[in-house]
């Protein structure tokens, strides 16, 4: 079993200044693969290469160096654990210098060192000189205080140091989650004869083994993980912090591009709106709202529109918060660092994290967001679950909280444990977890007791509003949550709930004298009239009440039973339909269990018009059983 440190040391600094004959003195391995880097020699694109130090790995990442090739630097930043910043004795410090630079402190890498290159070119006063320069560059740095080591890769002078520093520098760097879901960057794709389509990139979190299915994003095209590769040599399982090559079925190598990422399956949403907090270099120019900028994040890049979420302009040296618009889909998750460039001339202007990973567009109605983002920056997994249940009334399930947040699922379930215990949060279901915020549910069983009022004044003589109807009135809540609100002014005797309708609880319909009067009236006219009933519009058009009234009674003898419907407008009275059935009874028993519709007909003294419905009602009430053109009697 592997049970090494796995460190990513990544190079930085000028071009020509060395980083990638560095990177050779020490691992043996030249990192420069493009045949153009070595014609030229300078590298263009990214370089890798392998050096064991026993208890610790390093996958080193050299990159450009070039001005023209900052974004292929870019591409491979993200994933550094340790930093080696070279600069050269005999030219010291120089524009790319100062630009990688601000990119390592922008990405919030922890940790690094200073390598003095060519440091045979430079005598004793010229390396004192250099490392002078150096303190005052990095004073208030991350690598203030990191060891400053001259060093030859033509000489090997200083390698033996620096392998310790490197070493030490690596086991106090803080190692990538291997606890968490799974994420590779892509920095790397190509087809490799008889295994098809391969991608390269540092592991950022997580695990991937063989025969894993995983998704490609931001497509979401599901794939397979055929083999894998870390440091030259093939592997059944690679976690955070290995630089990998996975080969993979499923997709081919054409389809897959830099800047695509390696996700677990099912767990994930892409993105084109997150929020996050950015910061200006101080070298920089201001920035207004609305600008639009190139956004660099592990290894892939799109132009982003800056909209600032607390102020008109941002000033050199500043951070805000900020929503980015995104060209293009991306996967992102609270705590990604990105690298901005201003849109024109490409330079470096900034940076930031993610907070939100799914940012919704602002609209007036909206809560100010920043005391919401705030939560996300600083506060505790409590505080942001609950923040994001307050900040979605209708509630939110399990895939909702993972997208937002990229924690694990038993996260998720054991905060919103301890925010139930607290009455800060209700667990509406379990599969799939579905919470709301207390007074989400507050607000949600208001709005029914308020809808149900409503209904009843406007309606006095219907006994109770039908659920789908309420739940439309409230503001159509998920229905989860409806349910448990109403479920909740059941418990306290504010609602009553009765099949379908819902009415205040207590409450009883009390009838004005004439509207009495129209149910007597209705009633004995369907008592009276037997099976040959006649249509309900023309009962209720002789009553004494207008004819909205005149319906709502209507629906209170339906209501008790008093009244059947057999079908659209034929309505009988209970003791015609009970009459009818002591009649099929008393049929079977003397005549036998057949019975034709003519038969029917005559037993009973109706016409066909009556006939069909009362026989089709017979049916459904399963007393008869149609047989061709008979009924069978049950």
């Amino acid at each position: 079993m592997d049970t090494a440190r796995h460190i990513i040391v990544g190079t930085a600094g000028h071009i020509d200044h060395g980083k990638s004959s560095l990177v050779q003195a020490l691992t043996g391995t030249n990192p420069d693969r493009l045949e153009e880097e070595k014609r030229r020699g300078i590298t263009i694109d990214l370089g890798f290469a392998f050096l064991d130090l026993g208890e610790v790995r390093l996958g080193f990442v050299d990159v450009p160096g070039h001005e023209r090739f900052v974004r292929n630097m870019l591409a491979g930043a993200g994933g550094i654990d340790v930093v080696v910043l070279v600069i050269a004795a005999d030219e010291s410090i120089m524009p790319q210098t100062r630009e990688h630079f601000d990119i390592c402190r922008l990405l919030g890498i922890p940790r690094g060192l200073v390598a003095v290159t060519k440091s045979d070119l430079a005598d004793a006063e010229m390396l004192g000189l250099v490392r002078l320069e150096i303190e005052e560059f990095v004073r208030g740095s991350f690598l203030e205080g990191a060891p400053i080591i001259p060093v030859s890769a033509r000489t090997g002078a200083g390698l033996d140091v620096l392998k310790q520093e490197l070493l030490r520098a690596a086991l106090e760097a803080p190692l990538k989650d291997v606890t968490r879901h799974f994420r590779l960057p892509i920095d790397r794709s190509f087809a490799t004869k008889g295994f098809g389509t391969v991608v390269t990139g540092t592991l950022m979190s997580g695990t991937v083994s063989v025969k894993d299915e995983v998704e490609l994003f931001p497509s979401r095209k599901p794939v397979r993980v055929r083999g894998l590769h870390s440091g030259g040599k093939p592997v059944e399982r690679a976690v955070a912090g290995q630089r990998t090559a996975v080969n993979l079925a499923g997709v081919e190598h054409t389809e897959v591009e830099r800047g695509m990422v390696l996700a677990a399956s099912g767990i994930f949403l892409p993105t084109r709106r997150v929020d996050a907090r950015i910061t200006l270099l101080p070298t920089a120019r201001p920035l207004r709202h609305r600008a639009r900028t190139h956004l660099h994040q592990g290894a892939a890049e799109v132009i982003a529109e800056i909209v600032l979420l607390e102020q008109e302009q941002l000033a050199p040296g500043e951070s805000a918060l900020a929503q980015l618009r995104l060209d293009s889909e991306m996967l992102l998750l609270p705590g990604d660092r990105f690298i901005l460039r201003q849109f024109s001339p490409v330079v470096t202007i900034g940076g930031g994290v993610v907070m939100d990973a799914r940012g919704r567009r602002p609209r007036r109605s909206d809560a100010p967001v920043a005391p919401f983002l705030k939560t996300f920056e600083r506060g505790s997994r409590e505080e942001i679950l609950l923040a994001l249940a307050e900040a979605t009334p209708r509630g939110l399930t399990l895939e909702d909280i993972l997208t937002r947040t990229g924690w694990l699922a038993a996260e998720v379930r054991a905060t919103a444990a301890k925010l139930t215990e607290q009455k800060r949060l209700r667990i509406l279901g379990e599969q799939p977890l579905t919470v709301a915020a207390e007074q989400s549910m507050e607000k949600c069983a208001a709005a029914l007791g308020e809808a149900v009022e409503q209904f009843h004044r406007a309606n006095p003589l219907l006994p109770g509003m039908p659920k789908q109807e309420l739940r439309g009135r409230a503001g159509n809540p998920r229905l989860e949550l409806f349910q448990a609100a109403l479920d909740d002014l059941a418990k306290k005797g504010v609602l009553a709930v009765s099949g379908d309708l819902v009415q205040r609880a207590g409450r009883q319909i009390s009838l004005a004298p004439e509207e009495a009067r129209a149910k007597e009236l209705i009633e004995r006219e369907f008592e009276r009239a037997g099976l040959t009933v006649p249509s309900v519009s023309a009962v209720l058009e002789k009553l004494p009440v207008e004819a909205g009234r005149a319906q709502k009674i209507l629906q209170i003898l339906l209501r008790d039973h008093v009244l059947v419907k057999i079908a659209e407008d034929f309505v009988f009275h209970r003791t015609a339909v009970a009459g009818l059935r002591a009649l099929i009874a008393k049929y079977r028993q003397e005549r036998g269990d057949r019975l034709g519709i003519a038969v029917f007909k005559e037993l009973t003294g109706v016409s066909r018009k009556y006939a069909i419905p009362l026989l089709e009602y017979l049916d459904r009430e399963r007393v008869t059983r149609r047989a061709g053109d008979e009924r069978v009697i049950l």
